[in-house]
């Protein structure tokens, strides 16, 4: 970070206007995701909190709001707690804020102190759909133990194996099985978070999978053929209607295979200083005049691996065109449209993955690569949905069964292409694996498939059925390395392909 993006970061928005609901002793925000506002680096971020009085508090009303300050038109999320009191009339007392924890590498700090309010009562015309939604929300919720309770039911695993890395840099962890959320307190700098089932976790790139490849899988469904599209037929970039793009196929964006680089040694391209002006740009054009013309054609597409977040905002924008085609313009937003009635809903996602990051312009195009918020329960169900489920969302099978197969390592022959130098990673329609036979003892190869996000996010897709979780932000090899757990996920259900039969 610059000088003065470390001062911008040492200031907070000064124009928040936020209107609750108090249902019982629920309050609740009534715009949920990231509060547009003029601050130049953070967006607020609020989740339901509670209300309630103590002795002492003199007859006044107790307010605590679980929040996130996220970085604008960035996915770095600092989780922090408000508190004020109400009395009659909506006299308000000072607002306390603080923020002890979040997950982004390139951004640590503690923050806290008194802000001043002013506080109108009313009612808010949506009031009962803000307080029935937030009770489905609730309800809802995969049922959570503890993650200590794993060695209660299976007493040969070793709990603290689940926990990688360094303990300050990791957020939360957890495991599924068979529906049920093991999952880990929410340390901070400052105690325990006390809202830890409403903390808000970032994507980063997790969102290739959870957003990208799971838009393209529904598509896919729902139009067969259509991942295999050229490119050239359905984008708006002048750049990407070239010869150079020439049998480039949607499904080679989700790939990362199109053919075009600067340099195919691992994520060179993606850390190269030319990147800032893709990732810093505020309209779909400019994003996607990068997309469409950074980098040269160097091969026929589908042969090389070569990392680009850009091509997977580019697929997203491909994919909103040809969603606008298939249904006369009646629909243009693949998040809005498909993914969220289709996937997101039947899931149970809670509101705050039902938003995303999109450019600041009339054009609002999603980011699709990167720039969704999640909460533990989130990535628990998108996990089980992906893995053990095979894309029923509750109703049946969502998504394309060959292109799902496919990037869970299921079919033979079909595991994607290798990751740079790395010979035992493959990426494949959006999801990364890893080869662990070797290191459990297989004696076949056992391809992991995960989802990776920027400084240590890790969701593991194991084949027995069980997924692991992992959010950490100090960009380390031992925060991203899961063959620890997944040497106690053998123990709950066997892994290697002779095991289990």
């Amino acid at each position: 970070m610059s000088r003065p993006e470390r001062a911008l970061a040492r200031s907070l928005p000064d124009d928040l206007v936020l209107d609750l609901v108090h249902d019982g002793v629920h309050v609740l925000p009534a715009q949920r995701g990231p509060m547009a506002g003029k601050h130049g680096w953070w967006q607020w971020l609020f989740e339901p909190g509670q209300a309630w009085s103590e002795p002492g508090d003199g007859g006044r009303t107790r307010v605590a709001l679980p929040f996130a300050l996220v970085q604008r038109n960035a996915n770095c999320t600092h989780n922090g707690m408000l508190m004020f009191l109400v009395g009659d009339g909506g006299v308000v007392s000072p607002v306390a804020v603080q923020v002890g924890g979040e997950t982004c590498q390139y951004l640590q700090m503690d923050l806290w102190g008194l802000l001043p309010a002013r506080f109108t009562p009313g009612r808010a015309a949506n009031h009962a759909a803000i307080a029935d939604a937030a009770a489905a929300e609730r309800d809802r919720r995969l049922p959570t133990q503890p993650l200590q309770a794993v060695s209660q039911r299976w007493p040969a695993v070793d709990v603290a194996a689940l926990a990688i890395g360094d303990d300050r840099a990791r957020t939360r962890h957890g495991l599924v099985v068979d529906g049920v959320h093991f999952t880990s307190g929410c340390d901070t700098r400052l105690g325990p978070y006390p809202a830890c089932d409403r903390l808000t976790l970032p994507s980063f790139s997790v969102a290739k999978t959870a957003v990208a490849a799971v838009a393209l899988m529904r598509l896919e469904k729902r139009y067969p053929g259509l991942a295999s599209t050229p490119l050239r037929a359905l984008s708006e970039g002048s750049g990407c209607r070239s010869d150079a793009w020439a049998g480039v196929r949607l499904v080679d964006l989700l790939d990362m295979a199109t053919g075009h680089y600067d340099d195919p040694a691992y994520m060179a391209d993606e850390d190269a200083g030319k990147v800032a002006a893709f990732f810093g740009a505020r309209t779909h054009a400019l994003k996607l005049a990068f997309a469409c013309e950074a980098y040269a054609r160097r091969e026929a597409p589908g042969r090389r691996w070569v990392y680009h977040t850009s091509d997977t905002y580019l697929l997203g924008a491909a994919l909103d065109q040809a969603l606008a085609k298939r249904t006369a313009g009646s629909a243009r937003d693949v998040f809005d449209d498909v993914l969220l009635p289709d996937v997101f809903e039947p899931l149970g996602l809670s509101q705050t993955a039902r938003y995303t990051r999109r450019t600041e312009d009339p054009a609002a195009q999603p980011f699709f690569g990167w720039g969704q918020f999640l909460r533990a329960d989130d990535v628990a169900k998108l996990a089980r949905f992906l893995g053990q489920a095979r894309g029923d969302a509750g109703a049946g099978p969502v998504l394309d069964a060959r292109l799902l197969d496919e990037a869970m390592q299921r079919v033979p022959g079909a595991g994607g292409l290798q990751a740079a130098h790395l010979e035992n990673y493959r990426y494949q329609h959006g999801v990364w694996a890893r080869e662990l036979g070797a290191q459990l003892g297989c004696k076949e190869p056992l391809w992991v498939p995960f989802l990776s996000g920027f400084g240590g996010i890790t969701v593991a897709l194991f084949p027995n059925g069980v997924a692991w979780y992992s959010f950490a932000d100090d960009g380390r090899l031992a925060s991203i390395d899961f063959a620890g757990p997944a040497r106690e996920v053998a123990k709950i259900r066997p892994l290697c392909a002779s095991a289990a039969g």
